[in-house]
Order: structure tokens, then C-alpha cells, then sequence
């Protein structure tokens, strides 16, 4: 692991669980560790109730986009963390894998997302602490 570690979130439409924790990494980490998200399918745009959800937390997820993994992103990866992407997330000999069991926000209302949210948080902020980063 280099000195900022890197940690990618792979799902499968990349417009849900992993933009919600990459937009807590990124804010929570300052810096401190790069931040990837990726999908094996992704959807056109980030889940609206995911943004919204986020935004209740002051954390703008809205001008991200949903992308595809690529093996340069796993590559540069210390850290993979998969959430319900099941066998079409890539493993690679020597990363570290943490498979994170999540509901899927698709086609939910934020009411039903600010749960997931708050879990998300919760396992972002538990990694940072394996990591050896505080949260800011």
C-alpha cells in the first residue's frame, strides 16, 4: 500500500451504494485516501434518492457519474470493496477484498435509501479507521 491508500467501490450500476461511499470517503478523508467508484453495468445517471440522501449529509454526489470498471482502476486499487455485484466484480490476486451486503437503492424513495446511508456511513467510517485515517 503506497502512502494514501486507494480505495475503489464496485456495485453494479454505480449509482447507488458506491456513489454514496465514495461521497463519504472523499468527504471524510480530505484527501487522505484516493477514491474510486466503478459498475459492471452502469446506469445512465446517480440514483436521485441516493443525491438527495446525501445531501441531507451536506455531501454533493449529483455531478458524479455512473462508470464502467476497467482493469487500470482494480490495478491502482489497495482496497476493493464490492456491494451486490456478485461474480461480475473482478478479483485480482494481491487486493484486499471486502464485500459489503447492502440493500440496493434502485427504484426506492430517499425514505427508504437513508437507512442504506446511514449504513454506509457507518462502514466508511470503520474502514478509515482500519486504514489508519481518521475521520475529519
Amino acid at each position: 500500500m503506497s502512502d494514501i491508500p486507494s480505495v475503489l467501490f464496485l456495485c453494479v450500476h454505480n449509482a447507488g451504494r458506491s456513489q454514496m461511499a465514495a461521497g463519504f470517503l472523499r468527504h471524510l478523508g480530505e484527501g487522505r485516501i484516493d477514491v474510486l467508484s466503478a459498475g459492471s453495468d452502469p446506469a445512465d445517471t446517480v440514483n436521485p434518492a441516493a443525491v438527495e440522501a446525501m445531501q441531507e449529509r451536506g455531501i454533493d454526489i449529483a455531478g458524479q457519474t455512473p462508470k464502467r470498471w476497467d482493469d487500470a482502476t482494480i490495478e491502482v486499487a489497495d482496497v476493493i470493496i464490492t456491494m451486490g455485484c456478485g461474480d461480475t466484480c473482478p478479483v485480482l490476486p494481491g487486493k484486499r477484498y471486502l464485500d459489503w451486503e447492502l440493500a440496493d437503492p434502485a427504484g426506492k424513495g430517499v425514505d427508504s435509501v437513508r437507512p442504506i446511508r446511514d449504513e454506509i456511513e457507518q462502514r466508511v467510517r470503520g474502514l478509515m479507521g482500519e486504514l489508519g485515517v481518521p475521520a475529519s
